[in-house]
């Protein structure tokens, strides 16, 4: 065992997050004994949400810290190249969720699409943890590796299974409340504390294993967190009163055509992810074919619930402005720490903790700010705190490349730098991601509710592949990061994303006129058959 006078500061780190992570399971425990249907003031059900996703959350991000690195280190893709794949694999992440919101809210129902996702990730994140040979002979392609094929059957099961449980899980979220119920901005604020403690501790523990013990360690342990999340939502569901369940009955065969459906699905993202050219492609095809049938609906309808629809495709919109930005964090921001940045000993993936416990810290503060403002009708509307999630997103990679700059380029740049960049984009995401969350789930019509948080998934997955292209170009064309193409291209997205944040805040009157906040009604339950 090693001596702790000899622990660096991540040692250190990964003890306090399995400390940490050990209280979060005994809170939990107390949680699940309590004989009352609400805690804190929110439903039970919230809190059986809250720990099933943090630990899908411990998994995903657990995974996603190690990422880049193993693209990088072990399979030898130049920086480009992982930069690229990384983008991909996020980007269709975000896709899946069109899928699996489509397939819930037809038949499936959310309930059993989270279980059957959580199923896949599961054996997705524990194929990561079976390598191959580290530096085969071919660095571009690897397919002189069998093993390589293992790790794209791991991310394409780790993506289909996401798009079962994201948009569905965040759907039982709202059915829990009133769509009146002032409680569900707060509740999505503190459903969102519950995927950051899991990507935080996450993202310690798991990148500390892969980093200090080996790839597969790590790897190993998020499929085990993965685990861990589906007995909590399979134990919990009484707690959920019903919610989630298929609009009208579901008979065996017909429900196992449906995973059938999932499985076809992993074939297809097997190839896709190999393949990052075809998803630019398939992201233009698709989304164009979104924004025409979510139309097409849209005008069937009475005039205010359509313009509500207008109101949420301004908000979808500019996902992947924000996220094209906030996706550098796993991407070429975590190649830049890890070779531009004085570190003092800790591992380059514990960085990535350093958004999401920013996040565990800040969103209560954010969910009283919202309930404060709003009971004196002063809270900003949800496009206005998009607006201002776009300036603080730009405004952390304006203060990054300063911070970068005044030191010298020659010399390493600060720590403090990293903790800004984190700050300010996590205080951007708070204005932007549980206020999507919830602004989807509110505006949109019931028969169209998994299927547009899908939209809003799918948005992201754009942005997350245009974050794999603005990494792409960090490479430049000999394919590895230089520090000063990389600080030129953040000072640019930075001005272009605040010009973009004028913009919206100008143009959040029209687009709240378009929410009809006023006329808002509770809407009745589909019976089941």
């Amino acid at each position: 065992m090693k001596d702790m006078a000899l622990w660096t500061p991540g040692d250190w780190t990964a003890a306090i997050a399995a400390v940490a992570l050990f209280a979060f399971i005994v809170i939990g425990g107390i949680i699940a004994s309590r004989k009352s249907e609400e805690v804190v003031g929110h439903p039970r059900g919230l809190f059986v949400l809250f720990y099933a996703e943090m630990w899908e959350r411990f998994s995903y991000y657990g995974m996603r810290a190690l990422l880049i690195l193993y693209l990088t280190k072990f399979w030898l893709f130049n920086d480009a190249k992982g930069n690229l794949i990384y983008g991909a694999y996020t980007s269709l992440v975000y896709i899946t969720p069109v899928l699996g919101g489509y397939l819930a809210d037809r038949w499936l129902g959310q309930r059993k699409a989270v279980l059957f996702g959580g199923i896949l990730l599961a054996f997705g994140h524990l194929f990561m943890a079976y390598e191959g040979m580290q530096g085969v002979t071919d660095p571009l392609t690897k397919q002189g590796d069998p093993a390589i094929n293992v790790f794209w059957l791991a991310l394409a099961l780790i993506i289909v299974g996401s798009g079962f449980l994201k948009a569905n899980i965040s759907v039982i979220v709202g059915q829990l409340y009133r769509m009146t119920d002032v409680r569900r901005d707060a509740a999505y604020t503190i459903f969102y504390m519950g995927v950051n403690v899991g990507a935080a501790l996450g993202t310690i523990l798991v990148g500390y294993l892969g980093e200090t013990i080996g790839w597969s360690w790590g790897f190993g342990l998020a499929g085990i967190g993965m685990v861990l999340g589906l007995i909590i939502f399979v134990a919990g569901k009484p707690a959920l009163k019903g919610k989630g369940e298929p609009p009208k009955l579901l008979d065996r065969s017909h429900e196992m055509k449906l995973y059938g459906i999932g499985i076809a699905a992993v074939a297809v993202i097997w190839f896709l992810v190999q393949y990052q050219s075809v998803i630019q492609n398939l992201l233009i095809v698709s989304g164009l074919a979104m924004l025409g049938y979510t139309l097409y609906e849209a005008f069937k309808l009475p005039k205010e619930p359509r313009e509500r629809i207008f109101a949420i495709l301004f908000l979808i919109a500019l996902n992947p402005v924000f996220w094209g930005l906030f996706e550098q964090a796993g991407g070429s921001l975590s190649l830049y720490t890890d070779r531009f940045v004085d570190k003092a000993g800790v591992q380059t993936s514990l960085f990535q903790s350093i958004n999401p416990i920013y996040i565990v810290l800040l969103a209560p503060l954010f969910a009283a700010l919202w309930q404060w403002l709003g009971k004196r009708g002063l809270e900003p509307s949800a496009p206005a705190k998009f607006g201002l999630a776009l300036i603080q997103v730009g405004l952390g990679f304006l203060v990054f490349v300063w911070g970068a700059k005044t030191v010298g380029m020659a010399t390493m740049t600060p720590v403090f730098f990293v903790f800004m960049i984190y700050l300010l984009h996590t205080t951007g995401e708070l204005c932007l991601s549980p206020v999507g969350l919830s602004a989807m789930t509110r505006l949109a019509p019931l028969h169209l509710g998994s299927f547009i948080m899908g939209a809003w998934f799918y948005m992201t997955a754009v942005g997350n592949f245009v974050a794999g292209k603005i990494g792409e170009a960090t490479g430049g064309e000999s394919g590895e990061m230089s520090k000063e193409l990389t600080l030129s291209i953040y000072n640019e997205i930075g001005w272009i994303t605040i010009g973009v944040a004028v913009v919206v805040l100008a143009l959040s009157p029209i687009v709240k006129r378009w929410m009809h906040l006023d006329t808002l009604e509770d809407r009745a339950e589909p019976k089941s058959e």
